[in-house]
């Protein structure tokens, strides 16, 4: 697919180009989040750490590092899972981008305490928290007060958590859609991904055989159909997300694993 850089852009495509920088961004905080937890309580993983590195074809967009670890609020002890993300060379240039996203999850249910966005993009600024009460299916925004919400209700880090125990415990079937309520942007986002199958992809570390879901995307100003979004899980005990692919009006960006450390299963690399 042919690639336009920024500068021949119109002021219309321009538009478009921050769009999918956001959206790859946000991408990349709720694929890398479900890397963090076990399949119980008692095997969670910790303390790991996955670098990724961000594509606009041959332009270098950004990069993302996720930390976990345990935390104590209220003498409750819970995950903390901090994601940031910024944009590198020209990129960096064109649009800086400094995003951080933070989630307090109960590693007992799996649902979120609380979840902070404080973003920096371009000359746009925004911090909100958002307290989650799923046992009276409400959330508490600073920005937008109370708002009633669905039971079992996501922040994007958390959401995907649950991704991966619906991943490893129930049988994945071709084309079977996985459907999970988001609360994101302060508004209920519905999170919608199909799964494809099982592919080996070759990525810098080398071929990995992985997991491969399309999240079922809004056909608009950035996305042309339905599936033009791929995420390639690795089909071993550590399910992380090794990429995110995806097709966009203005041409195709490729988020990719460069490291890890702190796996607790040795990733099965070929």
């Amino acid at each position: 697919m042919k690639q336009t850089t920024s500068k021949y852009l119109s002021g219309k495509d321009k538009s478009a180009l921050i769009q999918m920088k956001r959206i790859a961004l946000i991408i990349i905080f709720f694929m890398i989040a479900n890397t963090s937890f076990g399949q119980s309580n008692s095997d969670k993983f910790v303390d790991e750490t996955l670098e990724y590195s961000m594509h606009y074809g041959w332009i270098d967009g950004g990069v993302a590092t996720m930390s976990i670890s345990e935390t104590m609020i209220n003498d409750d002890t819970l995950i903390y899972i901090k994601m940031d993300a910024r944009s590198t060379g020209i990129t960096d240039r064109l649009y800086k981008v400094r995003d951080i996203y933070e989630s307090y999850v109960n590693p007992l249910t799996g649902l979120p305490v609380k979840a902070i966005r404080n973003i920096s993009e371009g000359g746009y600024k925004y911090y909100n928290e958002v307290s989650f009460h799923n046992d009276s299916n409400h959330v508490s925004s600073q920005k937008s007060g109370i708002i009633e919400v669905p039971d079992s209700t996501f922040d994007i880090l958390s959401a995907v958590y649950s991704l991966r125990n619906s991943a490893i415990h129930s049988s994945l079937e071709i084309d079977s859609i996985i459907r999970l309520e988001t609360y994101f942007g302060d508004e209920l986002f519905p999170l919608l991904l199909r799964y494809k199958g099982i592919e080996t992809i070759k990525t810098e570390l080398g071929k990995i055989s992985c997991h491969n879901f399309s999240p079922v995307t809004e056909v608009g100003r950035v996305f042309k159909t339905e599936d033009d979004m791929t995420i390639w899980f690795s089909e071993d005990k550590n399910f992380i997300p090794v990429r995110v692919e995806f097709e966009l009006f203005i041409g195709s960006l490729r988020c990719d694993l460069v490291s890890s450390s702190g796996l607790k299963h040795p990733l099965n690399i070929r």
